[in-house]
């Protein structure tokens, strides 16, 4: 089979499949016997006669014996046709698309759309992360080197990325868009072949969906939503696992309609709603047939397409000191971040190897904080502990002033409004581009109230689709109510 598209594929396996098995139909149960049990034809002897496909081995009878046959089929081209029951039929069909065109038995925890994580840290058992339930341990394993490398090895061909000892680590993206890193051999894991994927999760999750989940509030939504139509500067900051991507995807609903966006990522994971939205992936060639395209050579390559949004996978290296040139001469720039505080994020940021200039941090406007965390009585969930509000640098003392904004409160599990009536941004910047005088500031503040009843409003009519919620932002915009 050589085509590339999965559906075409699965055809091509069901076809060979009925020129290689025959479906022989089933006597009813009671159909013939005086006791109800079927009973097969006899020789003159009194001896019942085995039907085609079954022999006395047991090893060669029922699913796993036609399976036998039907590789030997496969492997030998003979014409032969293998007789199963429907079952058994069913089964073979089920077994080879999921192996052959699927990810084996990886293919069921792929389709669960609780699983968030599968990994395998090498012999032993599978885990995922659950929605619901968290870490889990699956009942599949791999328990020997060979078959574990096989099957490693079997993943990376089927995303065009073999792997070898000579190159033993690939991050690339499965055909349905879930990100995977395999690192292969013992040499360099110890443990056996190992391997993570992060699932992709259809169509992203809305900024209405995470408020559902208790994620954010309402007012935080709506304040995002004025930060990103003014332009501002935004990063999703927080550790592995906390939501920063599904965060940056949910807000991109809040960005202009009209907006050129280019998004620059190693593994394509964003997800943006818009028409003129152009996506760039990183390349990385192992071979002299072509050159290495990075994260740098992207975002440089970014500033000379007039985007009126730069939306950055993550930030982890020279790509930074771009990135933040970027802000400098008017490119509102959206990035994740790893690090769980304002703090953190500016000692990554000032120190190698991204070192941007400490007087090129505030550039940056707003700093989401995200986390995982155990909520009493409802498990692990995501929560924004803090948006934060960078406003500016003092040389002589080199310091930055920063400021929350909002605060996650862990004994209630709510969100308070710390910077009401005293919010830089909304006071200084986004006040007079919404023209209102400086004597009426805060007014700001009433903005944002009737922009979050937007959103609730929007949410009691059930809109809550990414999709969906998009196209009713522009009509409400075309109406003039979000103006």
């Amino acid at each position: 089979i050589t085509t590339n598209d999965i559906e075409e594929k699965k055809k091509l396996l069901e076809k060979t499949l009925e020129k290689t098995c025959e479906v022989r139909k089933e006597l009813k149960e009671n159909s013939g016997t005086s006791d109800g049990k079927r009973r097969g034809k006899r020789d003159a002897s009194g001896k019942e006669k085995k039907s085609p496909g079954e022999g006395n081995n047991s090893e060669k009878t029922g699913i796993f014996g036609n399976l036998k046959e039907a590789g030997k089929i496969f492997k030998t081209k003979k014409l032969q046709k293998i007789s199963v029951t429907p079952e058994e039929f069913a089964a073979i069909k089920y077994l080879m698309i999921r192996d052959k065109v699927g990810m084996g038995v990886l293919e069921p925890l792929l389709l669960d759309s609780n699983i968030e994580d599968i990994s395998c840290s090498g012999l032993g058992r599978i885990f995922v992360e659950h929605k619901v339930f968290a870490s889990l341990k699956t009942t599949i394993s791999f328990e020997e080197i060979e078959e574990l490398n096989s099957f490693v090895i079997q993943m990376a061909e089927k995303v065009g990325k073999p792997i070898t000892y000579r190159d033993p680590i690939v991050d690339t993206a499965l055909p349905d868009g879930s990100r995977i890193n395999i690192v292969f051999g013992e040499d360099v894991s110890k443990r056996g072949s190992n391997f993570t994927i992060k699932k992709f999760m259809g169509t992203p999750i809305s900024i209405l969906e995470l408020i559902e989940f208790g994620t954010i509030d309402y007012t935080m939504a709506a304040y995002m939503w004025m930060m990103l139509r003014a332009g501002m500067n935004c990063f999703v900051s927080g550790e592995t696992a906390s939501g920063k991507t599904t965060m940056m995807n949910a807000v991109t609903t809040f960005l202009p309609p009209k907006s050129k966006i280019v998004s620059i990522e190693d593994t394509p994971e964003l997800q943006v709603p818009h028409k003129n939205w152009t996506r760039e992936v990183t390349r990385t060639t192992r071979d002299a047939s072509g050159s290495n395209v990075s994260m740098f050579d992207l975002l440089k390559a970014a500033l000379r397409q007039r985007p009126n949004e730069i939306m950055i996978g993550e930030i982890r290296g020279v790509e930074g000191n771009i990135a933040f040139q970027a802000m400098q001469t008017g490119h509102p720039v959206m990035s994740t971040f790893h690090a769980a505080s304002v703090e953190k994020l500016i000692q990554r940021l000032t120190g190698d190897p991204i070192n941007v200039p400490r007087n090129y941090v505030d550039n940056l406007n707003v700093v989401l904080i995200q986390s995982a965390v155990n909520i009493p009585g409802k498990g692990l969930g995501r929560r924004v502990l803090s948006i934060n509000e960078i406003i500016g640098y003092d040389s002589e003392s080199q310091t930055f002033n920063f400021m929350d904004i909002f605060k996650w409160d862990p004994a209630t599990d709510t969100f308070k409004f710390t910077g009401k009536n005293n919010s830089y941004l909304l006071e200084h910047k986004i006040a007079p581009r919404m023209g209102i005088p400086e004597n009426q500031v805060r007014k700001i503040y009433s903005e944002l109230d009737r922009r979050a009843k937007i959103l609730r409003k929007v949410h009691q009519a059930k809109i809550t689709n990414f999709y969906d919620l998009f196209n009713t932002l522009i009509k409400l915009e075309e109406a003039g109510l979000t103006t």
